[in-house]
């Protein structure tokens, strides 16, 4: 089947996948973020001080998600993200209406829950479930609505913040959701897809169908997380304290907030070449590779400090993003089945929720303590090139298993 075959006759599915990770975006550190320096002046917050509480917030998400993330073995599609949409609409309002701290921290939780939480989850393990033959190409096209809302969000909330303020620009944000997003993902989701026999049989066996108490005993899950949610943790500590990094550099919040557009750019040319590959060589094999544009772009940041170096350190995230979200949205469903998929994904989703909930905290933490930012990225980078040999020994091990 070609590409643009394959698009036009699931055009319904793969819509709703995309939509799905796009208006996630509210609920993701990028854009959360931008009202960060806001929050801090109202509320006589430090970094440190934010950076806990969004970490507080995210750490409560993430063990909120492995209870609310089985859902998706157990009802429709269409049901789930009725519940996640709304739900994330009325968050938004929420920190549109913030008077306090302890509301501040409910809004975070609510944010991340249902935006990066829920919403990510429905959207890649749908688009994973949904698709057999053609699972790489189906999660890569779902992947593509992280780097519109990247791409979009930011300058969005940046327009809209500065004509109505940044309360304004969240209450907009309540709007989008329930006047855009509701109506048409109702729509799409109107009709569940189950896959042909045709698809089925031409697909990769599956082999054994883990139990989600099977996967948490299998000690190759936890290493995987461990690589994987790298980025998610790189990504969100560096996003939410955007602000410091431009003051300390002497960029401007604009000249930052264009660079997601290249990022974007990064993440759509990545999942589309990862895709296919994907389809045709595995996602085992390909797991090696995945952490190394990160390890780049952190050397980038640490050693360089000219505003170019935002938009080459922006570039290989989005980079990094692309081929790492499709990779791992492809590789839990191969390794482990599509049976009970959607309660082992709630748990891997739940450790990159923890992964990104502890990184704005520790971060902060750090630069309260004065700990250089340039060596903490560099750091992060040096965590990855361990963890890019790591994996690859986790990958042999997949391989063998699976050959035996």
């Amino acid at each position: 089947m070609s590409y643009l075959t394959f698009l036009r006759e699931n055009a319904r599915w793969l819509a709703a996948s995309y939509l799905l990770a796009v208006f996630s975006g509210f609920g993701q550190t990028f854009f959360i973020s931008l009202s960060g320096g806001n929050l801090r002046a109202e509320f006589g917050l430090s970094h440190g001080d934010l950076g806990l509480l969004y970490m507080v917030a995210t750490l409560g998400s993430a063990l909120t998600l492995p209870y609310v993330g089985r859902s998706l073995d157990h009802f429709p599609v269409q049901r789930i993200a009725f519940v996640v949409v709304t739900g994330l609409a009325l968050f938004c309002l929420a920190m549109a209406n913030t008077f306090s701290v302890w509301m501040v921290g409910l809004a975070f939780y609510g944010l991340r829950l249902c935006g990066q939480g829920m919403m990510t989850h429905t959207s890649i393990t749908a688009a994973g479930r949904w698709f057999s033959a053609q699972r790489g190409r189906a999660v890569s096209i779902a992947v593509l609505g992280f780097p519109t809302a990247e791409a979009l969000f930011p300058l969005c909330f940046v327009v809209l913040s500065n004509a109505f303020g940044w309360r304004g620009a969240w209450t907009a944000s309540t709007a989008v959701l329930m006047l855009v997003a509701l109506p048409v993902l109702m729509i799409l989701l109107a009709k569940d897809r189950i896959p042909s026999a045709l698809e089925v049989a031409s697909a990769k066996p599956e082999g054994r169908q883990w139990t989600r108490a099977e996967a948490l005993r299998d000690t190759r899950f936890w290493l995987v997380n461990l690589g994987v949610n790298a980025p998610a943790f790189i990504g969100t500590s560096i996003f939410f304290h955007q602000v410091y990094l431009v003051e300390l550099r002497g960029w401007t919040l604009e000249l930052f907030a264009s660079a997601f557009l290249l990022m974007a750019s990064g993440v759509v040319c990545a999942s589309l070449v990862i895709g296919p590959l994907i389809d045709r060589f595995s996602a085992r094999q390909l797991l090696p590779f995945t952490l190394l544009p990160l390890t780049i772009a952190c050397f980038v940041l640490a050693n360089f400090h000219a505003p170019v170096a935002a938009f080459v350190f922006m570039l290989l995230v989005g980079v990094s993003n692309g081929f790492n979200s499709t990779l791992v949205g492809a590789f839990w469903p191969e390794v482990y089945g599509t049976r009970h998929m959607g309660a082992i994904r709630s748990v891997a989703f739940s450790a990159m929720v923890f992964a990104s909930a502890a990184g704005p905290g520790l971060v902060g933490w750090l630069i309260d303590l004065g700990v250089q930012f340039d060596r903490q990225v560099t750091a992060m980078g040096l965590y990855c090139l361990l963890f890019s040999g790591i994996l690859a020994l986790v990958a042999r091990a997949y391989r063998e298993e699976r050959h035996s």
